[in-house]
């Protein structure tokens, strides 16, 4: 069953893998647990508990397979690092501490 899911980690297509996902599913690239908060359409950082489903039980790694039966996988799960970012503040931090 084709569909456009990717890994919230490393942002492999998940493609190969049939719907629904179950508990134990890893990415077959990185191999991080796919039942996971991080990978749900509920998640979302500006809400308490991390949850928009006001009746889920609050779980607290959100990025280890859990049982929560609101799951539900979402497609647009991996954030990209931000690279320019990360570098100007590696840049800031060697201006100030010198490198090494």
């Amino acid at each position: 069953m084709a569909h456009d899911l990717v890994c919230w980690k490393c942002g492999g297509s998940l493609a190969e893998l049939s719907l629904p996902l179950r508990r134990l599913d890893e990415c077959p690239k990185c191999r991080a647990e796919l039942h996971v908060c991080r990978m749900c359409v509920d998640y979302d950082t500006r809400v308490a508990k991390y949850c928009r489903e006001p009746t889920a039980e609050e779980v607290s790694d959100k990025t280890r397979a859990n049982f929560c039966d609101h799951f539900k996988p979402r497609s647009q799960a991996y954030t990209p690092p931000n690279v320019a970012e990360v570098d100007r503040a590696r840049a800031e931090l060697e201006k100030l501490f010198g490198k090494r």
